[in-house]
C-alpha cells in the first residue's frame, strides 16, 4: 500500500510540475506560440479585425489597411504603404510570410484592444474592429534624407540615438515597393543578382576596412594607456611580416606618426604595427564581448559579424587590424559600437518600436531604453572620441566638417576583390561631437574611398537632421 501511495504521489507531483511548466511557457512564449504556423488564431483574428496602422515617431503613417470596393461592389482589404519603397526593408510587408516591423509586431497589429462599447458600435455597423497601432522609433524626415543619400548606390545607411539605442532611420538599396509586392513577387525572388529583399543595414556583411581601427584603438588603450600615449611609428608606406605586405591607401607615406596621427590619417602600416603589439588573447576576448561571432541583441533578423576567434600568424593579425582578411561586419553592428563611443563606453540595445497603442490611443506597451553592457572604459571611449573629432577636423573625414554642428567620425575603404582594386566605402560617426544626438553608419558597395563617397552621404543625412533640430 505504501508503495502504491508513493508511486501515486510521484505522478501527482510530476503532473503538477508539467502543468506549472506549460503555464509558465505559455505565459512567457505567448508571441512565439501565436506566430506558430499551426496556430489558426491569426486567420480568425484577421477575419474580425482590420490590421492596425504603423506610424513613424514624428507622426507619419507608414502602413495602413484600406477598404477597396471592386467593380462588383465587393469590399476587400489592401495594405498600403504611403512612402512606397522608402521604408521597404525596415517596415516590411504583410504578404508572403511578412517581414520587418510587419512581422515583428504582427501579434499586436492583428489584435484589437478597443473598449467593448466601441466594439459594439463597429459590430452594429457590420464593420471590422480596428487593430492596434504600432508607433516606431523611425523618423520619416531622416529616413527620406537617408534614402536620398543612398540613391544610385547599393548599400545601407542606419541612424540611431546613442543615448537610448532607438533606430531613427534604416535604409537599404536595392529596394522594392511593398505596395506591389504581391504582383512582383516572382520577379523579385527570381532576380538573384539584386538581393532587393535583403536589408543590408542589418543582414549585409562587409569587411569594415579602416572603421575597424576604432576597435584596435580601444584594445590598445585598454591594454596600456601609457604606451598608447607615447606611441610613435615611422610609416614608409608599407610593412611586411610573414611574407604579407600591408600598404597604406594609395601607397601614401605618412612618415612619423603618433597614435592620434595614425588614427586621424588612417595609416594602415601603423595600425598593422599596433595589431602586432596587442595582447592577442585579450584582443579576441574584447571582440567576443562586443558580439562578434554571436547574434546581436536585436529583435529583427540580423546577420552575425564574423571575426577570427584566436590568434593566427602575424600576417593574419595585420589584416585583421586594418579591417580586412576574414573579418566581416553588419552596418548595424558597427553603428552599435560607434554609438557606444558616443555614449562614453556604454552600449545600448538597438530597438525600432517606441510603443503600441489601441485604435483609441490607449497605451498597451511602451518600450524603454536598455543598457547592454560597458563596451569599454570611459577613458578609452573618450580618447577614441577625441581622435574621431580630430579625424573630422583635419583627417580623412574632414569633408563632413561645417560651421553648423560639430561631428566625430571614422572613414573606411574596404577592399573586397582579389586584386584590391575595388573597395566598399564606409563612414561611421556621430554629431554633435560634444553632445551626441545621432549616430550614423554608411556603407556604399564598390564606391571606393570612404572619404569621397560615404562622407558626403553621411553629411547629407546629418544636415537634414540639424535643419529641424
Amino acid at each position: 500500500m505504501k508503495r502504491i501511495r508513493a508511486v501515486s504521489n510521484f505522478f501527482t507531483v510530476l503532473m503538477l510540475a508539467l502543468c506549472v511548466y506549460l503555464c509558465l511557457y505559455s505565459a512567457l512564449s505567448y508571441r512565439k506560440l501565436f506566430d506558430n504556423d499551426y496556430n489558426g488564431r491569426t486567420r480568425l483574428l484577421s477575419g474580425q479585425n482590420r490590421r492596425g496602422d504603423i506610424y513613424s515617431s514624428d507622426g507619419y503613417l507608414l502602413a495602413h489597411t484600406a477598404a477597396v470596393v471592386d467593380d462588383t461592389g465587393n469590399i476587400t482589404e489592401k495594405r498600403e504603404y504611403p512612402f512606397g519603397s522608402i521604408f521597404a526593408h525596415i517596415v516590411g510587408y504583410s504578404a508572403y510570410g511578412r517581414s520587418g516591423i510587419e512581422d515583428l509586431e504582427d501579434y499586436y497589429l492583428v489584435r484589437s484592444n478597443i473598449s467593448l462599447s466601441k466594439k459594439a458600435e463597429y459590430a452594429e455597423n457590420s464593420e471590422k474592429y480596428p487593430g492596434n497601432t504600432v508607433i516606431t522609433s523611425l523618423n520619416a524626415m531622416l529616413q527620406c534624407a537617408a534614402e536620398e543619400a543612398l540613391r544610385g548606390y547599393r548599400g545601407a545607411i542606419i541612424v540611431s540615438e546613442p543615448a537610448t539605442g532607438r533606430i531613427l532611420a534604416c535604409v537599404s538599396k536595392p529596394d522594392f515597393d511593398p505596395n506591389t509586392i504581391a504582383e512582383n513577387w516572382e520577379n523579385i525572388t527570381s532576380d538573384n543578382s539584386s538581393g532587393s529583399l535583403i536589408n543590408r543595414a542589418t543582414q549585409g556583411l562587409y569587411p569594415p576596412g579602416s572603421t575597424f581601427k576604432i576597435l584596435d584603438a580601444a584594445a590598445f588603450i585598454e591594454q596600456d594607456q601609457e604606451a598608447a600615449g607615447e606611441y610613435s611609428y615611422e610609416c614608409t608606406g608599407s610593412i611586411t611580416r610573414d611574407g604579407q605586405t600591408i600598404s597604406c591607401y594609395h601607397g601614401d607615406i605618412h612618415y612619423t606618426v603618433d597614435f592620434t596621427d595614425s588614427f586621424v590619417r588612417s595609416c594602415n602600416c601603423s595600425f598593422a604595427n599596433i595589431g602586432l603589439l596587442l595582447d592577442r588573447p585579450k584582443f579576441f576576448r574584447l571582440l567576443d564581448g562586443l558580439y562578434f561571432n554571436r547574434p546581436l541583441p536585436f529583435d529583427l533578423p540580423a546577420a552575425i559579424s564574423r571575426a577570427p576567434k584566436e590568434a593566427g600568424s602575424d600576417a593574419d593579425i595585420m589584416q585583421l587590424s586594418i579591417g580586412q582578411g576574414t573579418l566581416v561586419m553588419t552596418p548595424l553592428h558597427m553603428n552599435m559600437i560607434t554609438a557606444a563611443i558616443a555614449n562614453r563606453g556604454i552600449m545600448m540595445q538597438p530597438y525600432v518600436i517606441d510603443s503600441v497603442v489601441t485604435a483609441q490611443g490607449d497605451d498597451l506597451t511602451v518600450f524603454h531604453p536598455r543598457e547592454l553592457k560597458r563596451a569599454m572604459s570611459s577613458t578609452a571611449a573618450e580618447m577614441i572620441a577625441s581622435m574621431m573629432e580630430e579625424t573630422v577636423l583635419g583627417g580623412t573625414a574632414r569633408g563632413i566638417r561645417n560651421e553648423r554642428y560639430t561631428a566625430a567620425g571614422k572613414t573606411g575603404s574596404a577592399e573586397y576583390s582579389d586584386t584590391g582594386s575595388q573597395s566598399h566605402a564606409w563612414f561611421t560617426g556621430y554629431a554633435p561631437a560634444e553632445d551626441p544626438r545621432i549616430c550614423i553608419t554608411v556603407v556604399l558597395e564598390g564606391a571606393g574611398s570612404g572619404s569621397q563617397a560615404a562622407v558626403p552621404a553621411a553629411k547629407h543625412v546629418m544636415d537634414a537632421w540639424f535643419d529641424t533640430h
